[in-house]
């Protein structure tokens, strides 16, 4: 049914992600689909690039990309079945230029617990949700 999923992951909670990166592999084999796992790398503001070296971002996305290896390693798909990608802006938007950019049927990802903030501010799930061309599934952690 869904032949290509995206998982976002934040790689500073990487718990949060798992349930929604179970549910992908599984989606996929049912499927005989793939998984692209997303991370996004904030941009860093100008105020504070004088103080970071130089090559601070090609660091991050070396070491996002490290991390993302892993994890996609250990997630049970084939290296055929599983990618990953590190991108650089704001997450929802960049979720969604990915999801775009692969023709994604469907975007798997964890969420907090709905907190008073975000039913005013929203979140990146929620916008997601919103704004995505494709089908979204929001998967909970049941903690």
């Amino acid at each position: 049914m869904y032949k290509k999923i995206i998982v976002p992951i934040d790689l500073a909670d990487t718990d949060l992600a798992k349930p929604a990166i179970e549910t992908a592999v599984e989606m996929a084999r049912a499927s005989g689909g793939s998984v692209r796992l997303v991370n996004v790398q904030p941009l860093t503001p100008v105020m504070l690039a004088e103080y970071v070296p130089a090559d601070f971002e090609a660091q991050q996305q070396r070491s996002s990309q490290e991390a993302l290896g892993i994890i996609a390693g250990e997630c049970g798909l084939g290296p055929a079945q599983v990618s990953f990608s590190v991108r650089q802006g704001g997450i929802y938007h960049e979720v969604l230029e990915e999801a775009k950019a692969i023709d994604a049927d469907l975007i798997v990802m964890s969420s907090h617990r709905p907190a008073m903030r975000t039913y005013f501010l929203g979140s990146n799930a929620g916008h997601v949700v919103r704004y995505a061309k494709c089908s979204v599934l929001v998967v909970r952690n049941k903690s």
